[in-house]
C-alpha cells in the first residue's frame, strides 16, 4: 500500500454503465435503472479513511445527453436553511461533486432544501493571454474573479500561493452549469430535531452539452472506455452541547489524506462503460 492515498492504485474506481431511458430528476432514486446501478462503498474520513459515522453511498450513469448522479445520505435529523444560490452551502449539511477537467475543474454542492453552489476554477498556470481560457466567459475583471489557493490554506508560508504544487487557481463565482438538473428528497421531516429520519437522497443530471470546458479534448458525451476524474462527497454539520463542530466531517468515496477537497489527483477514475446498466 502506497504512503500517499491519491497514489493511482490507492484512488478508487468506479465504471458508470448507461441507461436506456432517461431519468425523471425528481431526488426520489426510485427508477429501476438507480437500483441496479453499483454503489459507492460507505463514505470514509476524507483525511484518515475511516468509516463515516453516517452511512453515504454514491451512484453514477449515463446516456448520450446526461451524466446522472444520485447520492444516499444516512441523517437522522435532516436540517437545512440556506435557500439563496451560491450561498456558502459547505457551511451546512451537504454533499458535493468535483468534475476534473485538467486545466480547469468545476464544483457543486448542494443542501436538502435543494439549494445549489457552484464555483468553476482554472489553474492560474494554464491561464494566459492568449489560451482557450482567455475569452469573455472567464474574463478576470468583468467577471470579478478571485485567487483561491486551496482549503485551510492559512499557513504564512502557503497564504498566498497554496499547498498545491500548481499554486492558485482563479475562481468564477457566478458560473452556473448550462442545463444543470439538480433535485432533492428528503426522507423525514426537515428541520425537526423531535422527529428521527432516515436521510435524503439527492438526484443530478449534468448536461454533456454543458462540459465543453472540462471536457479535456475529450468526446462528448464520452466514449466508451473514456476515463474522467470526479469528486463525489459529504460535508456533517454537527453540534454538541450548543456549540457547533468544527471543522465539519468530510467523508468522500476516495480518500484525500488532508482536509482539502480541491486535490483533483485524489479524485476516483469513473470509467464509462458502452454496456447498459444491469445487463
Amino acid at each position: 500500500m502506497s504512503a500517499d492515498p491519491c497514489a493511482p492504485p490507492e484512488v478508487a474506481h468506479y465504471t458508470c454503465y448507461r441507461t436506456r431511458e432517461p431519468l425523471r430528476i425528481d431526488g426520489l432514486l426510485d427508477e429501476p435503472a438507480w437500483q441496479k446501478a453499483p454503489r459507492s462503498p460507505r463514505f470514509v474520513d476524507m483525511v484518515t479513511g475511516a468509516p463515516g459515522f453516517f452511512d453515504t453511498r454514491a451512484a453514477a450513469l449515463w446516456d448520450d445527453q446526461y451524466l446522472y448522479i444520485g447520492f444516499w445520505i444516512e441523517e437522522p435529523f435532516v436540517e437545512a436553511h440556506l435557500t439563496e444560490r451560491d450561498s456558502l452551502i459547505f457551511n451546512e449539511s451537504d454533499v458535493e461533486v468535483f468534475i476534473d477537467g485538467g486545466d480547469c475543474y468545476y464544483e457543486f454542492e448542494i443542501n436538502a432544501l435543494g439549494t445549489i453552489y457552484e464555483v468553476f476554477f482554472i489553474w492560474q498556470d494554464a491561464y494566459s493571454r492568449g489560451s482557450r481560457f482567455d475569452v469573455p466567459e472567464f474574463d478576470l475583471l468583468s467577471r470579478k474573479a478571485l485567487s483561491f489557493g486551496g482549503n485551510y490554506d492559512r499557513d504564512p508560508h502557503t497564504f498566498w500561493w497554496g499547498t498545491h504544487p500548481r499554486g492558485c487557481r482563479w475562481a468564477f463565482l457566478d458560473w452556473d452549469f448550462p442545463g444543470l438538473q439538480a433535485a432533492v428528497h428528503v426522507d423525514g421531516v426537515l428541520n425537526d430535531p423531535a422527529t428521527i429520519d432516515r436521510g435524503w437522497t439527492v438526484e443530478l443530471a449534468f448536461p454533456w452539452e454543458g462540459m465543453k470546458w472540462l471536457a479535456n479534448g475529450r468526446s462528448l458525451p464520452p466514449r466508451p472506455g473514456d476515463t474522467w476524474r470526479i469528486f463525489f462527497g459529504r460535508f456533517e454539520k454537527l453540534s454538541a452541547n450548543g456549540a457547533e463542530i468544527q471543522p465539519h466531517p468530510a467523508w468522500v468515496w476516495s480518500r484525500h489524506g488532508v482536509a482539502d477537497t480541491h486535490r483533483p489527483e485524489c479524485f476516483p477514475y469513473v470509467h464509462f462503460s458502452a454496456a447498459f446498466v444491469g445487463e
